[in-house]
């Protein structure tokens, strides 16, 4: 699904982590000692929160696509940071006091798995987290705008709306049933300022993430629609785009196998 060069990421998606990213590490209450693993790190924006919180060597972090890892390593070189995927993480059990996954879990092959292994390398008494945008509510500006256009021009454009964790509650539905206690769901919020629409939309031509693919799939003509489509729904000039990521996180208990 990522294939796309990280600064390509980083225009598209990577700025909205630098709001969100905070948000979630404060919502979950990181202590300074803790040893943390970033799930699904990209090119290392949570990563980056994290090795300000509790030092580079104190953070490992994961992600299938090459290019991200690169690109992660780089930038935090101190970390542990490996080529993987959630589903099988190459850390023994207990060896984190949190495990965090940012904007991560819609896209494992199999999101309660990926959630059991961040449970399985968390110990007994640390946390699991994971965030994912408000999709099905419309809480997520930018990505809302794109399909509401996409589907002006093909009503059967079905968008994100299926994916896990885009609905209120799902996460923390998801932690509960694999175990976790003390659970707690709630919202998270970011936001991005554009200095004009060019800056919202040249992103999407990126080919980032299911928007930039299906913007890529669409010849020429197709693509300009979907342009002016979502021109009159953002405001002239620069402006600033909210937007709202459904959380969830709970406690990793003793009774949990391999705990």
């Amino acid at each position: 699904m990522f294939t796309s060069p990280a600064d390509g990421y980083d225009r598209f998606m990577g700025r909205y982590t630098q709001t969100l990213a905070p948000e979630l590490v404060d919502a979950v209450g990181i202590d300074r000692k803790a040893r943390v693993l970033d799930v699904g790190c990209g090119p290392g924006g949570l990563t980056g929160v994290l090795a300000r919180y509790v030092g580079a060597p104190s953070v490992a972090a994961i992600d299938p696509a090459p290019q991200f890892v690169s690109t992660c390593r780089e930038r935090h070189p101190q970390a542990d940071v490996r080529e993987g995927i959630a589903e099988a993480l190459p850390w023994p059990d207990d060896t984190f006091d949190a495990a965090l996954s940012c904007l991560v879990v819609g896209f494992m092959t199999d999101a309660d798995q990926g959630l059991r292994e961040m449970a399985r390398v968390t110990r007994s008494g640390g946390v699991v987290a994971a965030c994912m945008w408000d999709l099905d509510e419309g809480g997520m500006t930018m990505l809302e705008t794109f399909w509401a256009a996409a589907r002006e021009l093909d009503p059967g454009v079905v968008g994100e709306r299926m994916r896990v964790g885009v609905s209120r509650g799902d996460i923390a539905t998801r932690l509960r049933a694999i175990g976790l206690r003390d659970v707690v769901d709630g919202a998270l919020t970011a936001r991005v300022d554009y200095i004009d629409f060019d800056d919202f939309w040249q992103p999407f031509t990126f080919a980032v993430g299911p928007a930039g693919a299906h913007l890529a799939a669409l010849s020429a003509d197709e693509q300009e629609q979907v342009r002016e489509l979502c021109r009159p729904l953002l405001p002239d000039g620069p402006f600033t785009l909210e937007a709202r990521a459904w959380f969830g996180s709970g406690v990793v208990s003793p009774t949990l196998p391999d705990h």
